[in-house]
């Protein structure tokens, strides 16, 4: 059964936006706090941002001043608007909670590329 439904991603250039999207169950969305996870190609799944019910946020230091992570509690929803964006940005977006994850959805692909 789906928990999340991550979308917003394609391909963009460099110095770009964009901004994903997650819908999450209510038994996620109501845990102590949501990500934006991603896998780059070779790489392992890291946490890039995170945001917990009473409003704190986190990021990656690569993402840093250019990644903002939001969510409207009313929608169960979780953003990601992605600025200033880099080819080394380029992933498969996830969304799952935070710290305790539970099924990984399909994810959203990412591009970054001239």
């Amino acid at each position: 059964q789906v928990q999340v439904v991550e979308s917003g991603g394609g391909l963009v250039q460099p110095g770009g936006s964009l901004r994903l999207s997650c819908a999450a169950s209510g038994s996620i969305f109501s845990m102590y706090g949501m990500g934006w996870y991603r896998q780059a190609p070779g790489k392992q799944r890291e946490l890039v941002a995170s945001i917990i019910r009473g409003g704190s946020t986190n990021y990656v230091d690569s993402v840093k001043g250019r990644f903002t992570i939001s969510r409207d509690d009313a929608k169960n929803a979780v953003y990601l608007q992605m600025n200033s964006l880099k080819p080394e940005d380029t992933a498969v977006y996830y969304c799952n909670a935070f710290p305790i994850r539970y099924n990984w959805g399909q994810g959203t692909q990412v591009t970054v590329s001239s």
